[in-house]
């Protein structure tokens, strides 16, 4: 055991903690025998390589019966003070469970690694929390033979992650045909109310070829999925593999946890948690796809799969203020009869309470006086409309047909304006890195260009605002 550690203390010659790191790796090494270990080259997020070590092996876990867990873990170099960055290593017949803990690529994610901290952290208590939590949700799953075939794509993704090939722009390939066939495809990831209340609405407007209900809920079909699998909707297909939704050009986020977090925070954290099981699987998928996000809260989901995904944020958005917008709109024309008001009127900033009411232009007037008397008029009848618009609520069934209204404009390139959360930075004076609703052109490859608001200060200081506190959540997240 001494040469041993002498030699792999030789290799990690740039490891900052050297002598800590082998003691730590000689301990794992005496309670995992199983372990190998050797140094490769790791391809992180930015592209950037490091020559790491990194061991591999199985943890045994008992779910029913026993299995032996493969994964792989990495050694940063600034270890112990820095936690390791753990994949399951799947084999060509296993499938990945995605979890709260792990993600479609097979990279784990667990507590004791977002509250690591030396010397209280180690790797050895790491293997420890990894079989417990493994063994309240097992990670892998055996495959079917053809199930395994389509396997194969994932863990080249993930051998090239992890391996050093940066080339992450492949395409994707369905039997050597795009698409299957189809041209406008669209996913909705979710089976929940609001993701079947998107297939139904995006199936009544006739815009998509084909679309994939991607239900990621544990066990067999059941409730409104049931009811779509027995009352077969044409070019609607439901599935729990994220291989299905391959080429799609929008895809729908409308889940949302359901755990039992205490705190808002809590609740947010937790949505975050399951985009990471999603959005990189989705992305990778759908390396060109426009993603459209229904989860909630909406500014800071978008804002999360904007990070996750790596898109550019024209082709990240949210659906935002598009349905209050749309009443607004409404009951300005028709209820109030303020015609020449309504075609400009946009509902922005933040869902909820803090949203406000914008316009994108204003008509010309001879004098101040004349100005101010028809801001005034404006003011009241903008009032009237927000007291109507404050009893609509969001139904599941209106935010599918806002959601399919916009999969309208994306796929049709319709170049039609709506209110949709985009990144907000520069605009307003704002400097953070949120997504609000503001007047956006949409087109096939998502916001096409942002329409310029009527300068006011109001708008302006509730923007502000919106944008700090959405910030300073976004700040508490561990993403």
């Amino acid at each position: 055991m001494a040469l041993w550690a002498e030699a792999l203390r030789r290799q990690l010659g740039k490891y900052k903690f050297r002598d800590l790191t082998v003691e730590e790796v000689t301990a794992v090494s005496r309670a995992h025998p199983n372990f190998s270990f050797s140094m490769n080259t790791y391809t992180f997020k930015d592209g950037s390589q490091k020559d790491l070590l990194n061991f591999s092996g199985t943890v045994p876990v008992k779910y029913g019966n026993s299995y032996n867990i493969p994964i792989r873990l990495w050694i940063l170099d600034s270890h112990p003070f820095a936690p390791p960055i753990c994949f399951l290593k799947p084999t060509a017949n296993m499938g990945i469970s995605v979890g709260k803990h792990v993600d479609a690529h097979g990279r784990i994610y667990l507590p004791y690694l977002q509250n690591w901290s030396h010397p209280k952290s180690t790797i050895i208590g790491l293997i420890k929390e990894m079989i417990a939590k493994f063994e309240e949700e097992l990670p892998l799953y055996s495959l079917s033979s053809s199930d395994a075939d389509r396997q194969s794509e994932l863990l080249s993704y993930i051998t090239r992650i992890t391996e050093g090939d940066t080339d992450m722009k492949s395409k994707s390939k369905t039997n050597g045909v795009k698409n299957g066939g189809c041209f406008n495809k669209v996913t909705v990831v979710g089976a929940g109310d609001l993701g079947i209340a998107c297939v139904l609405a995006v199936v009544a407007k006739g815009v998509a070829d084909k679309i994939v209900l991607l239900d990621l809920s544990e066990g067999a079909a059941k409730g409104g999925t049931m009811d779509l699998e027995i009352f077969a909707l044409p070019n609607v297909e439901i599935s729990k593999d994220f291989s299905a939704t391959t080429d799609s050009k929008v895809v729908v986020l409308t889940v949302n946890s359901l755990g039992n977090a205490q705190t808002y925070l809590d609740v947010i954290q937790s949505n975050v948690d399951l985009f990471r099981g999603i959005i990189p699987a989705v992305s990778h998928y759908s390396q060109n796809s426009v993603l459209l996000v229904a989860s909630q809260p909406v500014e800071i989901m978008t804002y999360v799969s904007w990070k996750l995904s790596a898109f550019p944020k024209s082709r990240v958005i949210g659906v935002g203020g598009n349905l209050d917008t749309e009443r607004f709109q409404y009951i300005l024309t028709k209820l109030l009869q303020a015609e020449a008001l309504g075609k400009d009127a946009w509902i922005v900033g933040e869902q909820g309470e803090d949203k406000v009411p914008s316009w994108t232009s204003s008509k010309s007037v001879t004098n101040e006086k004349e100005a101010m008397a028809a801001r005034n008029s404006r003011e009241k009848v903008a009032n009237r409309a927000m007291e109507v618009l404050k009893g609509k609520g969001q139904r599941s069934w209106s935010v599918g047909l806002s959601v399919a209204d916009l999969t309208d404009s994306i796929l049709k390139d319709k170049r039609k304006v709506h209110s949709v959360s985009t990144l907000a930075k520069g605009f307003c004076s704002i400097n953070s890195e949120v997504f609000l609703s503001l007047p956006c052109i949409l087109g096939t490859s998502g916001v096409v260009e942002m329409v310029t608001l009527e300068e006011d200060p109001l708008v302006q200081e509730k923007l502000q605002s919106s944008a700090g506190s959405i910030h300073d959540l976004q700040q508490q997240l561990k993403l």
